[in-house]
């Protein structure tokens, strides 16, 4: 996550580790609890097209942080 993080260009602190956490879930269609099954969606996306979902992700992340 501070990888992520990293790359969005956002703090790592407790409030918005869990802010992106549930942007990740909503941006991706997996129900909150699950992080499993997100966090193996991110990996794909990353693995697919890290340019391009890091660019949506901190889009979303900037307006809503």
């Amino acid at each position: 996550m501070k990888e992520l993080l990293r790359d969005i260009e956002v703090e790592a602190t407790t409030e918005n580790i869990k802010k992106v956490d549930e942007i990740l879930h909503e941006l991706l269609s997996v129900d909150y609890p699950n992080c499993a099954a997100t966090w193996k969606m991110v990996r794909k996306k990353l693995e697919y097209d890290a340019e391009g979902f890091t660019k949506r992700l901190r889009a979303v992340v900037e307006t809503r942080l």
